[in-house]
């Protein structure tokens, strides 16, 4: 990745960030993993070129449903809660953006993103650390899609993202209070970018209601609440229903 205006991080600034990131929880963490190979680990395009099948239908069993889609969406936006998390993380944290082109990836369970070698940039304006972070991803989540197998609507992908960087900003705020202003302010400007535009809106702060979730498996977070124009249809899943952020104002009527 090329990120014109911005600075390269040293190796030690980006293991610190890495770190700073990791104390969130566990979606914020990004392992540094060396260059050779672990059993269980494979390079997240090994993974991808590979197709998400069995992950989508080991969703499917764990959720109790037989619609692939539906398992297919709450496995996207997982991931992508997982891409976003470690990345917001160190760029509110220490203003460092680390490149995602190493990730190495194990399914699990549980589920661990790692980097084979640890490089990345360093931005000065909140503007450029959105356009960072948002450059730094969008080629992740568009592997991401096209392995999964079955179709889903390009809203209802760019939606569960949008859905995904919210609540980990949300996150953030609720594990360091005093990044509320930069990440509203972030989050803002990652709503401007192409992959995320038209989305949904931020909505926060707002307290946030008993159940609140979003598809991810991340709860709500108290300081930025967000506000989707799709749904991941989490609601299709057994005992499932509306997540904090859905677009949908009811649930809809069986057919």
């Amino acid at each position: 990745m090329t990120v014109t205006g911005a600075r390269p991080a040293t190796d030690r600034q980006v293991r610190q960030a890495l770190l700073a990131a990791a104390q969130v929880g566990s979606f914020f963490r990004l392992e540094p993993r060396g260059t050779l190979p672990a059993p269980g680990w494979q390079p997240a395009a090994e993974l991808f070129r590979a197709g998400l099948g069995p992950l989508v239908e080991n969703t499917a069993s764990q959720l109790g449903t037989t619609e692939l889609r539906v398992a297919a969406s709450i496995l996207q936006q997982g991931f992508a809660a997982r891409l976003w998390s470690p990345v917001l993380g160190c760029a509110l944290l220490r203003g460092v953006v680390p490149d995602l082109g190493p990730l190495t990836v194990t399914t699990g369970p549980p589920m661990r993103l790692g980097l084979t070698a640890t490089s990345g940039w360093l931005a000065d304006s909140p503007g450029l650390l959105a356009g960072m972070c948002a450059d730094a991803v969008a080629p992740q989540l568009h592997a991401l899609a096209a392995a999964l197998p079955v179709r889903l609507a390009d809203g209802l992908l760019r939606g569960n993202a949008a859905s995904a960087m919210a609540g980990a900003l949300g996150l953030l705020t609720a594990a360091c209070p005093d990044l509320a202003g930069p990440a509203a302010e972030l989050g803002h400007a990652l709503l401007q970018t192409a992959g995320l535009r038209d989305t949904g809106v931020l909505t926060g702060p707002d307290p946030v209601r008993p159940g609140d979730r979003t598809g991810t498996g991340l709860p709500a977070g108290p300081s930025l609440s967000f506000q989707r124009r799709s749904c991941c249809l989490y609601y299709r899943v057994p005992g499932g229903g509306l997540c904090g952020d859905c677009g949908l104002i009811r649930l809809p009527a069986p057919v």
